[in-house]
């Protein structure tokens, strides 16, 4: 007990701020990729989507091995800190390669191109996945008690909210008026040069703050005793466990959406609204700065109803939350619009993530095991499979409304982009709101004692100081 009670406890804050890190970084590119590819650079968005839905595919593969290997690493640093840190530096270099083509590769519009981009589209996920096993299997491990554990998750979904407000709503701003030029107005010779240089800014300051905040983090050396999970014992566990489908597709629906959502607001405002990147600007930074407003109020929600009953309200909001924008005609509209998106969103973020952690505090208590990791990574072979129905409702702006690239940019270019923005996500959210109403989900731990297996170790850090 002695050397426990050495260890301090890791402050929400200091947790929470590495969502900051980890989202500038994936924001800028699932809210800029697409549109720096099909309309600046004039990818194909058909051989985008191929593209897009085989990194989708690669990625989900890729995410129950590292949280396979997280969770059976024993190290002096702790099973989390050596992935956070080198996926930090990984997903900085390869986010950064992403926006910085090569000239004669962005001239060629040819296979050089599709090549460039998969690569480092592929790789940028890839470390994103790695750094967010071990982020989001730390939740449930440094707070086991639900209502701190809300309050950690406001915290770093705040965190994250702001981190938004940067990586997506000034991003167009930025990089189109400020650091580059938009592409067709006159003079603008190199419009892909504002992006470049806010990946190099974005991608060292994402690194740094994940870094700060690994180094901050305390994990629980009871841990390190306990049995190291078996990979196919363990995969068949978590593919027969209940809560890996229900929940897991729930999820996933909202994740696709979310993804829609952030992937097509510039365009949305651009051929939609017909506005400028100032227009895509004010409308994410209104949506973000409403869902920070809003995440408060669920919060609380969380806090005296529980995360179960939360969520299940969550659901339907964000669903019926996003049909204001099909209709929005103008930047007034389209505000309006979006504080209603804010209201849905902010309501999933303050109970999704709770809503695993407590899946997870039950496989441990069940199994005897910690796999946090491998199964929060399962569930993300789930999530990041959305990007097959990211893909196809890009392919099928071809398809319906013969939008095929910011140079053929088809008939109806702004009906198109209302659907992507408005219909397909209120429909993949209706159907995880349909499936949620079947499922019962596992007590949380209300009380201050945590379980039997942690609770010398609560026990010894609860007076610890904080840092």
């Amino acid at each position: 007990m002695s050397e426990l009670k050495t260890v301090r406890a890791t402050h929400p804050a200091r947790y929470a701020v590495g969502m900051f890190g980890t989202s500038i970084p994936i924001n800028v590119i699932k809210g800029s990729m697409m549109y720096f590819y099909v309309d600046i650079l004039g990818l194909d968005g058909a051989i985008y989507a191929t593209v897009y839905a085989i990194y989708g595919i690669i990625d989900a593969l890729d995410n129950p091995l590292f949280g396979y290997v997280s969770d059976r690493t024993r190290t002096r640093w702790g099973r989390r800190k050596p992935y956070l840190i080198t996926g930090a530096l990984v997903l900085m270099l390869s986010m950064i390669a992403l926006f910085w083509v090569p000239a004669n590769i962005v001239a060629s519009k040819g296979v050089g191109l599709v090549i460039w981009f998969a690569v480092f589209a592929i790789l940028s996920e890839a470390s994103d996945s790695l750094i967010n096993a071990n982020y989001g299997a730390l939740l449930p491990e440094l707070f086991p008690q639900e209502k701190r554990r809300a309050l950690a998750n406001s915290l770093r979904q705040g965190f994250q909210l702001v981190a938004m407000i940067i990586a997506l709503g000034l991003t167009p701003i930025l990089a189109q008026n400020v650091l580059g030029c938009e592409k067709g107005k006159p003079g603008c010779i190199n419009p892909e040069q504002g992006y470049i240089t806010l990946a190099i800014i974005y991608g060292i300051t994402g690194a740094i703050i994940i870094i700060y905040m690994a180094l901050g983090v305390h994990e629980n050396p009871a841990i390190d005793k306990t049995e190291r999970p078996r990979f196919f014992r363990s995969i068949q566990q978590i593919v027969t466990n209940k809560y890996f489908w229900t929940v897991g597709i729930v999820s996933a629906c909202y994740a696709a959406g979310i993804g829609l959502i952030l992937g097509g607001l510039q365009f949305y405002v651009k051929y939609s609204l017909q506005g400028t990147p100032l227009d895509s600007t004010i409308l994410q930074v209104v949506v973000i700065l409403a869902s920070i407003g809003f995440l408060s109020v669920w919060t609380a929600v969380v806090r005296r109803k529980g995360a179960a009953w939360t969520w299940k309200i969550a659901l339907p909001v964000c669903a019926v939350s996003f049909i204001p924008l099909f209709f929005a005609s103008n930047l007034i509209g389209a505000i309006i619009a979006g504080l209603c998106v804010g209201i849905g969103y902010s309501g999933m973020l303050a109970t999704n993530d709770l809503i695993f952690a407590r899946i997870l505090d039950d496989d441990a208590r069940k199994s005897g095991v910690h796999r946090e990791g491998l199964f929060l990574s399962a569930f993300g072979v789930l999530g990041r499979l959305n990007a097959l129905l990211v893909a196809l409702a890009i392919a099928s702006l071809g398809w319906f409304f013969g939008y095929v690239s910011g140079d053929a940019p088809g008939a109806h270019p702004d009906l198109a982009w209302r659907f992507y923005m408005a219909i397909y996500p209120c429909a993949l959210l209706l159907i995880g709101t349909m499936i949620s109403r079947f499922i019962t989900l596992p007590q949380g731990n209300t009380e201050e004692e945590d379980t039997e297996e942690t609770g010398s170790y609560r026990s010894a850090i609860t007076n610890a100081d904080w840092e």
